[in-house]
C-alpha cells in the first residue's frame, strides 16, 4: 500500500450511486486466493464483474471504463458500501485503483477501517450532502470536490455547500503523516520504552 500523506484533495469524482455495494462486488471472492499483494492487481480488478464483460472485454456502460472520470481520485457511493465480507482485499483494491477518498453516507464499519490501514479515506456525509454531490457530478462530470483532512470538512465546489466529517483521531494523525500502526509505534519507541521501565519498578 502507498503510505501518501494526506492534506488537503481536491479531485473529480467517480460516482457510483448504488446502495449496499458489497466486498464481493468490490473484488470477487476468486481473487482472495490471490498469492501477491502487488497493488496494480487489485487494482485492475476493482468492481471486475461490473468493469469486464464475461468474455474478458470491457464493459462500456460501466462508470470506471467512461474517460470522462480519468484521473479522478475521489469515488462517491451509495448508502452503505462496503457490506458483507471483512475481506481486506476490497480495500487493496480500492487503494491499488489509485482512489484516495470514498464519499458515502454510511460504510459498514470493517470496510471503513480496513480503508483507514490501507491510506484511502472514507468520508460520511449526510444523506442529503450525498445527493447533492451526485446530481452535480451528474451536471457536470468536471466539478471537483475538497476533502481537507485537517479541518475535517468536504466542500462540493460546484455548489460551495461544505459538511464537517468525524474520523478517530489516531487515524487522523497517522495519515496526516503517512504512518501505519507499525511506523507509529517505530515513532514512538522510545516512548514504549520509557513506559515499560516506569511500569517494572
Amino acid at each position: 500500500m502507498a503510505k501518501q500523506k494526506f492534506n488537503i484533495i481536491t479531485s473529480t469524482c467517480v460516482p457510483l450511486p448504488l446502495e449496499n455495494v458489497d466486498t464481493d462486488q468490490i473484488i470477487p471472492a476468486r481473487f482472495l486466493k490471490a498469492t501477491t499483494r502487488e497493488e496494480k492487481f487489485f487494482g485492475d480488478n476493482l468492481f471486475r464483474d461490473w468493469r469486464y464483460n464475461a468474455d474478458g472485454t470491457l464493459n462500456s456502460d460501466f462508470v470506471l471504463n467512461d474517460p470522462k472520470y480519468d484521473g479522478s481520485v475521489i469515488l462517491v457511493a451509495g448508502k452503505n458500501f462496503g457490506s458483507g465480507s471483512s475481506r481486506e482485499h476490497a480495500a487493496w483494491a480500492i487503494a491499488g485503483y489509485g482512489f484516495r477518498v470514498v464519499i458515502s453516507s454510511f460504510f459498514a464499519d470493517i470496510h471503513k477501517n480496513n480503508e483507514l490501514n490501507n491510506f484511502v479515506l472514507p468520508v460520511v456525509v449526510s444523506e442529503d450532502f450525498l445527493a447533492e454531490l451526485f446530481s452535480s457530478i451528474s451536471d457536470n462530470p468536471k466539478i471537483e470536490v475538497e476533502v481537507d483532512l485537517p479541518r475535517q470538512t468536504v466542500t462540493n465546489k460546484a455548489t460551495g455547500r461544505s459538511e464537517h466529517f468525524d474520523i478517530n483521531g489516531y487515524k487522523k494523525h497517522c495519515l496526516i503523516n503517512g504512518l501505519d500502526d507499525i511506523d507509529f509505534l517505530v515513532q514512538n519507541q522510545a516512548k514504549t520504552e520509557e513506559w515499560e521501565r516506569k511500569e517494572l519498578r
